[in-house]
């Protein structure tokens, strides 16, 4: 769960940065008001996970450690096809493309698909599954029911202003 830490702290970095560069371009947000819940969500999953994995004696599930680990190089290949578009807010900017190369071309929503897997392996790997049932629906919740909904009207609306 360290490694994962740290991933998602230098990731954060590299959206703040994005995040810069996407207001300066006038970027408009949408769905700020959910946006805490993630900072919620993922930190407490982790720790969880942590706790819960701890306690158990068991080796660590290969089958769930391989999940996570191919869940990586996916996780990099959505950064890369967004690049400075990828960040952790829902930043429309003006004159801005959909983007549709690497796994946009098969799914609207690589990146949480690739979240959804890593919130299901981590904690499968280390035999915390109480936390991994319990976050699985919580980010399916999340997602589902808030984020991409919102994200989805941000892109209509844009869209709708773009004609």
């Amino acid at each position: 769960m360290a490694a994962l830490a740290l991933q998602r702290l230098a990731e954060l970095r590299v959206a703040q940065r994005n995040e810069a560069w996407a207001r300066s371009q006038g970027a408009k947000e949408y769905g700020q008001k959910h946006y805490p819940l993630f900072f919620v969500l993922h930190p407490s999953w982790m720790l969880f996970t942590l706790l819960e994995g701890r306690r158990r004696e068991e080796s660590v599930r290969p089958l769930a450690l391989s999940a996570l680990l191919l869940a990586q190089p996916l996780r990099y290949w959505v950064i890369r096809s967004l690049g400075r578009y990828w960040n952790t807010r829902i930043l429309i900017v003006p004159g801005g493309k959909r983007v549709r190369r690497g796994p946009f071309r098969w799914l609207r929503h690589p990146n949480y698909a690739v979240v959804a897997l890593e919130i299901a392996a981590a904690p499968l790997a280390v035999r915390a599954d109480r936390a991994a049932l319990a976050y699985t629906v919580l980010n399916a919740a999340l997602l589902l029911l808030i984020r991409i909904p919102a994200e989805e009207a941000a892109l209509r609306e844009y869209a709708h202003q773009a004609d």
